[in-house]
């Protein structure tokens, strides 16, 4: 069956219609059934709750929470929880989808979820904080479970948050549940290798693509927007690897060094300075929008979604695009980037190496277990590099791009497991 281009959408996207776009894509192509079809389309369960929480001037205030599971059909659903002003059930709902693809890809027995609650954690104390995660997780108590639901961090959370919610679930049950979430702290039964695995995978997809298309890393240059976790962790890998990496970027601003970013003294000065690349002197400064049209071989946008699209695809130079944020290139975008012949890892293969090194954390907490950094790292690099080549053979067989053929990877696993499964 030829490629059909997905159905073209504002550039600004309602990200559940951007992820239905390429879901119906890949579904015509695979001859879905309507029956499998609606099934996966629809999230299996919403919960919107109202969190009533004592701020630290003892006034009350009600804050929106979601929890949107898509599905379990391979296994318990699994994803992440947003604290963030932005926060939206259309948000969520294309998150926990995402999340179903992202685990099917990558070959790992969960189904998809997304949590968020509608807030500012950056203008909240951390009893606040600590008081919202505590009313979110005893709201969620008859969702969340080890063998039910596991959470995880995302935007404005992490291992802290996720050592309350551990901790007010553990409460309830009388004992203490570690396999209830992931992303917490080493002490509490996190995982070695968990903060630098969604940077990891990234590299490691970065490389499978370049073998495929030839690039030699020690004459390749790369452009990561994004410095946080996920970007520097890309960058500073990808560097070790022989890339120059000759830009980077933050919400302050984006820096440009044709020799080649010093990006240990990149992290350094953003660690010293709060965060924040503002006044990095190891690079020139150019304007955000640059960074993704450099003339590089391998561009990794790793910030927000939306990033590349119909205004600015046309001008992007990069031979390979890997994307380390959830969404970064629009629908409508995609075919112009397909039309330049640009080769794009798609966020949904790209980025899951966070949610393989949960998993690794979840089975740890299971087994009663802690395995070497090193295991975590070999066994994650393993599954990054056979779902690339899975999902690289599916391409060239279907004549389809790679963004396609991981959905029809992942829609293919989910479809036949329900299938096995007897349906409904």
């Amino acid at each position: 069956m030829a490629y059909i281009e997905p159905a073209p959408l504002l550039d600004k996207e309602n990200p559940f219609e951007a992820m239905m776009s390429r879901f119906q894509t890949a579904s015509q192509i695979l001859g879905l059934d309507d029956e499998v079809y609606n099934v996966l389309k629809s999230p299996a369960r919403q919960a919107i709750v109202s969190l009533p929480v004592t701020m630290d001037d003892g006034s009350i205030k009600v804050f929106e929470g979601y929890r949107v599971i898509h599905s379990t059909i391979l296994g318990p659903s699994k994803g992440g929880i947003r604290f963030d002003p932005n926060v939206n059930l259309d948000e969520v709902k294309a998150l926990a989808a995402w999340m179903t693809w992202k685990c099917a890809v990558v070959d790992i027995p969960y189904g998809g979820a997304k949590g968020g609650v509608c807030c500012n954690p950056r203008e909240m104390s951390a009893g606040e904080i600590e008081r919202l995660m505590r009313s979110y997780t005893l709201s969620m108590i008859d969702i969340f479970g080890p063998d039910k639901d596991i959470p995880a961090p995302d935007m404005g959370t992490g291992p802290r948050e996720m050592a309350w919610l551990m901790d007010e679930y553990s409460r309830t049950q009388g004992m203490t549940v570690n396999a209830v979430v992931t992303g917490k702290p080493i002490v509490l039964g996190g995982s070695l290798g968990r903060t630098e695995a969604t940077g990891r995978g990234v590299m490691v997809t970065a490389m499978s693509a370049m073998q495929k298309l030839k690039i030699n890393p020690y004459n390749a240059t790369c452009a990561v927007q994004g410095f946080g976790n996920v970007g520097s962790w890309a960058a500073r890998l990808l560097a070790e690897r022989g890339l120059k990496v000759v830009a980077i970027s933050d919400l302050h601003g984006a820096y440009h060094n044709e020799n080649g970013v010093d990006i240990e003294a990149a992290v350094k000065y953003r660690d010293d300075n709060k965060g924040s690349l503002e006044g990095f002197k190891g690079a020139e400064r150019i304007s955000g929008e640059e960074i993704l049209t450099l003339p590089v071989d391998v561009l990794v946008p790793a910030a927000t979604e939306d990033v590349i699209n119909s205004r600015n695809a046309e001008k992007i130079q990069a031979k390979l695009i890997v994307e380390g944020a959830n969404g970064p290139t629009s629908s409508k975008a995609d075919g112009i980037i397909n039309e330049k012949g640009i080769i794009v890892a798609p966020d949904i293969l790209a980025n899951a190496g966070g949610v393989t090194v949960s998993y690794f954390e979840w089975v740890q907490n299971r087994l009663g277990y802690k395995w070497t950094a090193e295991r975590v790292n070999r066994r994650s690099d393993r599954i990054m590099k056979d779902a690339f080549d899975h999902v690289f053979k599916t391409s060239q067989d279907y004549k389809v791009p790679l963004r396609i053929a991981a959905y029809m990877v992942a829609i293919d696993k989910v479809a036949k497991t329900y299938k096995y499964r007897g349906g409904y």
